[in-house]
């Protein structure tokens, strides 16, 4: 074992083996890869070996889809076969509410370029003969599902690695994680030490454990999983001899189950709700080529259902029983990238679907180690999206919920209550009191709603309209037409200080750095000119002679942000970032009464000439010291009010007694959502992502590109000058009783016109057949699927995809954002867009101007 290398990867599964083949293929030779004892002794060896494209976040689907096309590739540079099996599958649904669900994801997999199609649960049936299809409703066939050998699988990504320079190192544990003042790794092993540039965690089971070496608690817990296989069945024989080929495989919601031919027999495996964690607090070393002792009682209930719903495998005699620990992250999705506050340490792990998402983590991971950024929109799978909050209790809380829902629909108004309260305000319990419905919006306990006096805080949950739909339409209007407050402790609050803040601001922003007392709102971009931010930011009084800075973001950004804070934080110490979390709090008040209501709480004039829109002042506030933006995401006249959280119930208890006269509500989060698609404003990670350019995102007047150089100005000019090729919008929907949730398709009427914007299908898919072997396509009789099949219908093309919406109550409108192509998007013809929702497509119009308040005369009066 050498000595020196510039990576390090720690883990010999199906993802270590991947980063290993993708660094090498990316050109870094100098890599070794560390395993505590042969490769796939962890959790890859046992698993199922399934792989399918379909995942809720569609920007995680498209590393799916990569990872399916890579085995190709591994195959024929290794000379070791995966023994791939594309045998295509289907998802069936038993209720409507599940048949809603399928139309969404076949919807989403119209831009992606994905070919799935809803079908009868006949037409399932005679792919998958074994299936009582009177139990369904209806179903969608996915061509790109299968199955392949884990091992082989594993081993062909370790020997293309190999073959392109990279070092295996086996039977070799590592004990220890060191740093030097330079940055190197010291990853001190069995057999010794090897210095390295960057550290790669892909521990799998161990992952948790190799975090705790560097100081960090990383969010997984593995769970114990079974499936069953069965002794050969002679209908499973009979079908591959009469067809020529295998049996699909079958996902059950109702039953929580999933099932595909093994040989001459079925695999069935289960994600029961009587779920159970594995080693919760500390991995064993010693583990290794071991199974977990069989629960068959525990699966019980699933292979119930199971067994009725497919009656053909219930006299199937089983032949083992496999039951194995898989690493689940509190979402089910992988954790990958750098960490923050850690030089050069990098994680891919959590990866629990490693056949359908490896290939894809060790592209994006190795992009990102290379090239500076991972190439894709891996927030769904950012080990940064968590916080601080997310401890090893509250892990294991989540980890255990995520299990057992992991083939239940979360439903878009659908809150999950495993580990809560895990943060709350001052305000927690007087929220409560008046009646609140609470969110958790990364880790706070956040009012969405106010239920009336006398009806149980409680959402119906729904793809429709449902409980929420009338209280929030009041909130609405009483804050348009009155006044209202919300908390909102949920936003990301920095302050920056130092002599040469203004200037390390201004090297990050886009937008020039306010004056004292003033406030500008500014994106962030990357090297590539994507946006990676959007904040407003304050210039506070100097403290001490040194310039001052607040920024509020995005709160599900904080550790995102901050990373990249410090990555370009001079080394001198000059510059100081300080992260509030929840040592800041705030509300807001909107509304036309507001300034009249704040007015009675300040000792200081706040007239409109005195206290402009955009202006950033520290005043006291019911007696409190507060600092106060004139600005709200409202759109309307409105202030921001901030505190410490100790001063935030005297603040709160001073707005309701001085807003009585006003007729002050309290209204939530889903009402300020609301409002803010009246002013066509975007949101963080919807809108406004890093696979966007800043013009793209509709931001030109934010994007100051004649003030100095900032990160991203080359590549934002260019696109500029080139012109956007997609342009961020706002549609107006004719909506029956469901509004766009985030993710539909938006279709044109364009004739044969192709604006390029679609990805073409993958083409790696397998045609589907029926019991005689005869291919069938196209028929999408399922009741209530879309006429149409891909992503072309005669004149009609999908161009553009929905980032999210909902219904906008004071325009009374149901509305929409979006991605089109940039030659349509100020053509606000009706007649022209569709967009589909739940499988009907809807008519939709761009509106170019925000349907409330269009030349911003009330939040400037």
């Amino acid at each position: 074992m050498k000595s020196h290398a510039k990576t390090v990867v720690i883990g010999g599964g199906v993802v270590g083996c991947s980063v290993l083949y993708h660094l090498a293929k990316a050109g870094w030779t100098d890599i070794m890869l560390i395993e505590r004892s042969e490769l796939t002794s962890g959790s890859s060896w046992h698993a199922a070996g399934g792989f399918h494209t379909l995942n809720g976040d569609p920007n995680v689907a498209k590393l799916q889809a990569y990872t399916v096309q890579l085995y190709k590739e591994i195959e024929e540079i290794s000379g070791q076969s995966c023994s791939l099996h594309l045998t295509g599958g289907v998802m069936m649904a038993d209720t409507p509410e599940r048949m809603d669900f399928l139309r969404l994801a076949h919807a989403k997999g119209r831009y992606l370029g994905m070919d799935t199609e809803l079908i009868t649960p006949s037409e399932a049936k005679a792919m998958f003969p074994l299936m009582d299809e009177t139990n369904f409703v209806g179903a969608m066939w996915d061509p790109v599902e299968g199955h392949l050998d884990p091992s082989g699988t594993t081993h062909a990504y370790a020997k293309a690695a190999r073959k392109l320079g990279a070092e295996i190192v086996l039977r070799n544990r590592v004990v220890e994680l060191t740093q030097e003042v330079d940055g190197t790794w010291n990853v001190v092993t069995e057999q010794g030490t090897v210095k390295a540039e960057h550290v790669v965690n892909c521990g799998g089971l161990w992952a948790r454990e190799i975090g705790r070496m560097v100081g960090v608690e990383l969010p997984v817990l593995a769970m114990e999983h079974m499936y069953l296989l069965t002794e050969p069945m002679p209908e499973v024989e009979e079908f591959n001899k009469s067809t020529g080929r295998e049996m699909i495989g079958v996902l059950d919601f109702k039953g929580e189950i999933y099932t595909r031919q093994e040989r001459n027999g079925i695999l069935l495996g289960t994600y029961e709700k009587a779920c159970k964690p594995w080693s919760p607090v500390n991995t064993p070393w010693d583990f290794g080529h071991e199974l977990l002792q069989p629960d068959i009682d525990r699966i019980a209930p699933s292979l119930e259902i199971g067994f009725k719903h497919f009656p053909g495998i219930e006299k199937a005699g089983i032949k083992q029983i496999i039951n194995g620990p898989f690493t689940f992250a509190l979402d089910g999705n992988p954790l990958v990238g750098p960490v923050q506050g850690l030089t050069n340490f990098w994680c891919a792990c959590g990866v629990m679907a490693g056949f359908s998402q490896g290939g894809g983590v060790g592209l994006a991971l190795s992009n990102w180690m290379v090239h500076g950024d991972p190439g894709f929109d891996v927030w769904g799978m950012d080990v940064a999206r968590f916080g601080e909050w997310a401890t090893l209790r509250y892990t294991n809380a989540k980890v255990r919920e995520n299990y057992s829902r992991r083939f239940s629909i979360r439903f878009p108004n659908e809150e999950l209550p495993a580990a809560r309260p895990a943060q709350t305000t001052p305000l927690y319990d007087t929220m409560l009191a008046n009646n609140a419905v609470m969110g958790d919006s990364w880790g706070l306990e956040t009012p969405l709603w106010f239920a009336p006096r006398g009806s149980e805080p409680k959402d119906v949950v729904s793809f429709h309209r449902s409980n929420d739909f009338r209280p929030i339409g009041e909130e609405v209007r009483a804050t348009r037409e009155r006044v209202g407050v919300t908390e909102i402790a949920n936003f990301a609050k920095y302050e920056v200080s130092g002599p040469g803040a203004e200037d390390f601001l201004n090297r990050l922003m886009t937008n020039r750095m306010p004056k004292t007392g003033r406030i500008v709102l500014t994106p962030m971009l990357n090297e590539f000119g994507r946006l990676i931010g959007d904040f407003t930011i304050a210039k506070a009084g100097p403290r001490g002679g040194e310039d001052r800075f607040m920024i509020w973001g995005s709160s599900a950004a904080q550790k995102y942000h901050m990373r990249w804070f410090e990555k370009h934080l001079p080394k001198d110490g000059s510059i100081r970032i300080h992260r509030f979390d929840q040592t800041l709090v705030g509300l807001s008040i909107a509304g036309p009464k507001s300034r009249d209501l704040l007015q009675k709480l300040v000792d200081v004039d706040i007239s409109t000439k005195a206290f402009r829109f955009m202006d950033f002042r520290e005043m006291a506030v019911g007696g409190a010291p507060c600092m106060v933006n004139r600005i709200t995401y409202t759109g309307d006249l409105g202030y921001e009010i901030w505190m410490a959280p100790a001063y935030q119930r005297l603040v709160y208890k001073a707005i309701k007694e001085a807003g009585e006269e006003f007729g002050l509500v309290d209204f939530g989060m889903r009402a300020l959502l609301s409002m803010r698609l009246e002013k066509n404003f975007p949101t963080w990670f919807r809108e406004l992502r890093p696979i966007y350019g800043p013009f793209e995102g509709s931001m030109d007047r934010f994007i100051k590109l004649e003030k100095n150089d900032f990160i991203g100005r080359e590549a934002a000019a260019k696109e500029q000058a080139e012109g956007p090729k997609l342009r961020r919008v706002s549609f107006i929907v004719d909506a029956a009783d469901a509004d766009v949730m985030g993710d539909e398709p938006i279709w044109a009427k364009v004739g044969g016109k192709d604006y390029g914007t679609v990805e073409k299908p993958h083409g790696y898919g397998a045609p589907r057949f029926d019991a005689g072997g005869k291919e069938v396509r196209g028929s999408n009789a399922a009741e209530g699927a879309s006429a149409v099949r891909g992503i072309v219908d005669g004149d009609w093309r999908v161009v553009g995809w929905v980032t999210s919406g909902g219904y906008a109550h004071y325009v009374e409108k149901s509305m929409a954002q979006g991605y089109v192509p940039a030659a349509l998007a100020e053509n606000e013809s009706a007649g022209l867009f569709e967009i589909e929702i739940l499988g009907h497509r809807r008519p939709a119009r761009i509106n170019v101007e925000p349907p409330f308040d269009p030349s911003g005369e009330k939040m400037r009066t």
